[in-house]
């Protein structure tokens, strides 16, 4: 699934929450100087370079930067964090800078984000997978459930052994999305498939992904996806060992957030079916744009799924014997979901 349409309809949302919300927020004016704007991003604990969530939303500055004019150090910016406690620094080492908007990455920030915005006041700052409700904040999630629920579809389908499995980084409600969704797409495209849910407990543990990735193909499992940040690293690594020790086995990993195929090159061979696809990147480079240009859409919450083009699926894998049949089934769950005919469990069931 393609999502070129993703910039307008959040354009689209942005500019009604703008009228929505114009009267009376002095807050939400935006730079004083466009000329001068600055943006940067302060990382969960995944790194920027996390080939997932940071990383998309570092893209998604990247290109605000190149359309722009501006470069890192030079109107864009990002400071990394190794623990939770960097956050709030690096957070009021940005306002200190007179950045004009500040992104927090990740769910995990959301109570950092809400300390520092209420002390300034006068900052602008964008969270983004979770919501704190201050007027000097806007807060972008996504129903990842949605995109979760069209991988589980090509899963189900695309499996020989029914024995799929799921890797989670840790367990909270965003998470708890991807399975919940993942879960579902797989019954409903095959009913006698068999999910192994196993939780990392970390999303920068790499080689704690790559010892459950091993567990679960050892056990039979053909297709594993990863909602698990950095610690999917591990999964592809071993998945691409497994096809280069025997480059006919029937092998396969689901990235996430977004495409993540460039990871499964083997020889001849990508063991990446697809992936579950948020639009980060183009999310925070319209919020950035938004703000730039006056129009700051402070204490509010904007929720972005497959009606808006917020979330999605990559192109499935050319090498899978029945693209042709998961593509017909993703387009039709896709429509059903879009008109609301479906809706997505976003709770794992018990």
């Amino acid at each position: 699934m393609k999502m070129r349409k993703f910039g307008l309809a959040m354009s689209l949302v942005l500019a009604a929450g703008t009228v929505l919300g114009a009267c009376g927020k002095k807050d939400n004016e935006g730079s004083s100087n466009k000329d001068e704007f600055k943006v940067a991003m302060v990382t969960d604990l995944g790194g920027v370079d996390d080939k997932s969530f940071n990383q998309s939303a570092w893209e998604g500055l990247q290109a605000f930067g190149k359309e722009n004019g501006l470069e890192k150090g030079e109107g864009i910016d990002y400071l990394q964090s190794e623990s939770d406690a960097d956050w709030v620094t690096n957070l009021n080492t940005l306002v200190r800078q007179k950045t004009d908007l500040i992104f927090g990455i990740g769910f995990l920030m959301a109570g950092s984000i809400e300390e520092v915005a209420k002390q300034q006041k006068d900052a602008h700052f964008a969270i983004v997978d979770s919501v704190v409700k201050q007027p000097n904040v806007a807060s972008i999630t996504f129903k990842e459930q949605e995109a979760a629920f069209l991988a589980g579809l090509a899963a189900g389908k695309a499996t020989k052994s029914n024995k799929i499995g799921f890797i989670g980084g840790m367990e909270n409600e965003i998470i708890g999305h991807f399975e919940a969704g993942f879960v579902d797409g797989v019954k409903a495209a095959n009913p006698n498939a068999k999910v192994d849910v196993q939780y990392a407990g970390a999303f920068t543990k790499p080689e704690i992904g790559k010892t459950i990735a091993n567990k679960m193909y050892s056990s039979g499992a053909d297709v594993v996806f990863h909602a698990s940040g950095g610690t999917g690293a591990g999964l592809f690594t071993e998945a691409r060992e497994l096809k280069e020790k025997d480059p006919s086995r029937y092998i396969w990993v689901i990235g996430v957030d977004s495409d993540q195929s460039p990871e499964g090159a083997v020889g001849n061979h990508n063991i990446v079916l697809t992936s579950a696809l948020k639009g980060v990147s183009t999310a925070v480079q319209d919020i950035t744009t938004t703000a730039k240009d006056g129009n700051f859409p402070g204490g509010q919450s904007l929720v972005y799924g497959l009606k808006e083009n917020g979330v999605g699926l990559a192109e499935i894998n050319k090498e899978v014997e029945n693209k042709e049949e998961i593509d017909a089934l993703v387009k039709e769950w896709t429509n059903k979901i879009k008109n609301g005919e479906y809706t997505v469990p976003d709770k794992p069931a018990k």
